[in-house]
């Protein structure tokens, strides 16, 4: 039975001249799970926007072709009645809150259906126990960090009883052990309820792990592949198209192996077959790791933060230095601290106890405003940052309060665009973007101030593979200049290909700091932390390597373009 249609559907927003979607055709069968990717831009939230009645309820346009849902016309229903066929989780989730605390926003939609209230306790509880969220059932959505409203609006959907479950972007902020949990629980809801699946996500290796039936890419607004992922992994379609591969395939065709779909390498136990083949390119190449600077840029020494007085501290005895041209990745667990440790670092909000050196001298007492001009901040919520209407202004507002001249404002607008991919669309309003272009802006804004210590918290997230490279590729060059790059990821491959060294954070405390590759080799740090289990170190691990933090940095660095001698 089809669940869902699209025959020859194209779609033009109305203050667009070209189409967003162009001869859309395909169909999702009851009980599937389907992966739907591509690039930024390319029309994969217009195609889940036209699924869940959203196009043409909330976004204004023009729709030729023919699309069912559950054998019904979502533009002939409300929003309400689609609720009853679609439900789902949007990316941003401060869009998708209405209650006043995660036990009420879960409730919400059970309300509406009028279901008893000790019947409506208990679903509400289930649901929040099965994302590890019952805990918070009082706290407003609003106190909860990214990846915790992520969960508490999963938990939304689960009470839910929708035959159908869109996810936009689901794994976009949470940590990688979450995120796994997240998707085990969407397999749960598709093997025992036979609900039909749709996840629309950039992060292909997490997803493709879950036995998904088919991948859907969308590039430029058209269907270029529509098949199985033993197919798209066999053909090497994705870098092709500009999206990342699992690193485990990358390693594959690095090594010469000649993969085929009937070797379903989309169950990674099933590369066994390639071993002699990997660990004769690990023995016969060696690499050269990027030596960093020793010089010290910036120093915390014992920091302690809470944010009531009566209040146990949320950060303990943290202490650690970040050198001139160095790349820190800041990982951990949700709710570990991490997005509260870079605020006391850019100032935004006042430790307790211990002292900070920016170049040998104490910042304790310098304001935010003056931390700003050494430390620019990236915050994770990109709707937290922009304040000015017109994407070029957003910008240049740094520049400006710094009483730049003008010219000076222009090029380093420009420059920060271009780097960001926002340069064609200098003049559109801000709210004409994404979420990922938003991010996208923020980030933007901080690097036209050119301070000498950049902190990201999460600064990929949201954005697809050329899009993270490119930019990527920029923070990577302009520390070799000098500048210190701090990030807080949960995408263990970028830490691992970019970062020289790693902080570990759990419960608030640093647990660890060494390389990536000795972090990411450590199975009890791993599972302490919520870390993710790479693909590099699970090959290893079936391949019984011996040395495994030099079988990750050497396969990292050697897929990504590392510095190598043979």
């Amino acid at each position: 039975m089809s669940m869902i249609s699209f025959k020859h559907v194209s779609f033009r927003y109305n203050n667009l001249n070209e189409n967003t979607l162009t001869d859309i055709d395909f169909e999702i069968q009851q009980g599937e799970k389907v992966l739907i990717t591509g690039k930024s831009g390319s029309g994969k939230s217009t195609i889940a926007h036209c699924i869940n009645g959203l196009i043409p309820f909330n976004y204004k346009g023009d729709v030729t072709g023919e699309i069912l849902v559950n054998g019904q016309v979502p533009s002939k229903l409300s929003l309400f009645e689609m609720g009853n066929h679609v439900g789902t989780i949007l990316q941003d989730q401060d869009c998708q809150f209405v209650g006043l605390s995660a036990g009420e926003d879960v409730a919400f939609a059970l309300e509406n259906d009028c279901i008893p209230t000790e019947e409506m306790q208990e679903i509400v509880d289930a649901a929040l126990k099965q994302v590890d969220m019952l805990e918070h059932k009082k706290v407003t959505p609003q106190s909860l960090s990214g990846g915790q409203k992520q969960k508490v609006a999963i938990a939304g959907i689960l009470a839910m009883k929708a035959p159908i479950l869109l996810f936009d972007e689901p794994l976009a902020n949470l940590d990688p052990a979450s995120g796994k949990k997240a998707m085990e629980t969407i397999e749960q809801l598709h093997d025992k309820e036979g609900k039909t699946i749709i996840v629309i996500e950039h992060r292909i290796e997490e997803v493709l792990e879950h036995d998904f039936d088919r991948v859907i890419v969308i590039e430029e607004g058209a269907i270029v592949f529509n098949g199985t992922p033993d197919e798209i992994l066999a053909e090497g379609y994705l870098p092709k198209m500009g999206l990342r591969q699992p690193l485990y395939a990358e390693m594959l065709k690095l090594c010469g192996a000649e993969i085929t779909k009937e070797d379903k390498i989309s169950k990674i136990e099933n590369t066994l077959k390639f071993k002699e083949q990997v660990l004769e390119k690990f023995r016969r190449d060696v690499f050269k790791k990027r030596e960093s600077s020793q010089e010290n840029l910036l120093r915390l020494e014992g920091i302690y933060f809470k944010y009531f007085k009566e209040d146990p501290y949320i950060i303990r005895d943290i202490s650690f230095n970040v050198n001139k041209g160095e790349m820190l990745a800041i990982v951990g667990n949700n709710g570990s601290g991490k997005s509260t440790l870079l605020k006391t670092i850019a100032g935004l909000v006042k430790y307790q106890e211990g002292s900070m050196y920016y170049m040998g001298e104490c910042i304790d007492s310098w304001s935010a405003g003056k931390r700003a001009g050494a430390i620019g901040f990236v915050m994770q919520n990109p709707n937290h940052m922009i304040t000015k209407n017109l994407i070029f202004d957003e910008v240049a507002f740094g520049p400006r309060n710094f009483r730049m001249k003008e010219q000076e404002v222009k090029e380093r607008t420009e420059n920060a665009l271009r780097v960001c991919g926002l340069y064609a669309y200098r003049n559109w309003p801000t709210a004409s973007l994404s979420y990922g272009q938003k991010k996208r802006l923020t980030i933007a804004s901080i690097l036209a101030m050119g301070p000498k210590v950049i902190i990201l918290d999460e600064p990929t997230a949201g954005q697809d593979y050329t899009s993270y490279r490119e930019f990527m590729t920029y923070l990577s060059q302009i520390r070799e200049k000098g500048t210190a790059i701090i990030i807080i990821t949960h995408d263990m491959h970028l830490a691992l290909e970019y970062a020289d060294r790693g902080v570990v954070l759990s419960g608030g405390t640093v647990i660890a700091q060494d390389s990536m590759d000795k972090i990411l080799s450590d199975n009890s740090l791993i599972e302490r932390a919520n870390l993710k289990h790479t693909s590099i170190e699970t090959m290893g691990r079936i391949f019984d390597v011996k040395d495994l933090s030099g079988f990750i940095a050497y396969f990292t660095h050697r897929v990504t373009g590392g510095e190598i001698h043979d």
